[in-house]
């Protein structure tokens, strides 16, 4: 599904990320940890077309995507849950999944667009997956931020992606929340290729079905199950701590 060879971006002269390679499977989910500023959401910034790299490629379902705009690449079926929910507090659950529905037309044009049964379908089969179907008329502001959380993942869902690219979704859910969410992006990734950055271990842990990447500055340093990444002297090192510490972070 994903494939990059020599990627390289750079700030003003600093170069934040170089990776030699990288591949995912088609539904795969492979999730990236790493310390903060080792270069993992600038590397999503590259997938979605926000940031754009000094050299090398990325092949997603054999097309190069370097070079296309964030439109163009999401069109082309890639979508992006970013760290900090971006929904409109003062309106309803329902309304921003129909603004998500609707992206391409604009904030007001989407206001006063007259949806379809099918698509207020389509609304409520995702906001019943994403556990939301209870507060779906309820304003967005309201919500707990693991509900808010839920609400931009049925915003990408409703894009209907191939690609789906979650940072840090467990970030101030409650324990039953990231065990939900956990779940979730496994069921996901029975039918979608899903990329999760994540910094909670137990959250890694719960959802790391196949590979772990570790990138530490800007660079991948290994990659492996997560009981060879929790194990890795040079991980834990460079990320997880001493081992005791490690472990009590695990």
């Amino acid at each position: 599904m994903l494939s990059i060879t020599d990627l390289k971006v750079s700030f003003g002269g600093l170069q934040v990320l170089d990776l030699k390679e990288f591949e995912l499977k088609n539904k795969e989910l492979r999730v990236m940890i790493g310390p903060n500023g080792a270069g993992k959401s600038t590397f999503m910034d590259v997938l979605c077309g926000k940031t754009l790299p000094v050299d090398g490629n990325v092949i997603f379902n054999g097309n190069n995507i370097i070079g296309k705009s964030e439109i163009e690449i999401a069109r082309m079926g890639i979508g992006r849950k970013f760290q900090n929910p971006s929904i409109f507090d003062g309106l309803s659950v329902f309304d921003n999944m129909m603004l998500g529905l609707n992206g391409n037309r604009g904030f007001i044009a989407s206001l006063f667009y007259k949806i379809t049964k099918e698509q207020k379908d389509k609304i409520h089969v995702v906001a019943k997956r994403v556990f939301l179907d209870n507060v779906l008329y309820k304003k967005a502001g309201s919500l707990s931020h693991g509900q808010k959380q839920w609400l931009e993942i049925s915003i990408v869902l409703l894009q209907e992606p191939k690609l789906m690219l979650i940072d840090e979704p467990a970030a101030g859910m409650s324990d039953d929340e990231k065990i939900k969410t956990g779940e979730l992006l496994c069921e996901l990734a029975e039918n979608n290729g899903v990329i999760v950055i994540e910094h909670d271990m137990h959250f890694v842990e719960q959802v790391a079905q196949n590979k772990v990447t570790v990138l530490v500055h800007g660079k991948i340093l290994t990659e492996g199950s997560f009981d060879e990444i929790k194990n890795d002297k040079e991980v834990i090192d460079c990320y997880l701590g001493t081992p005791n510490s490690a472990q009590t972070r695990i």
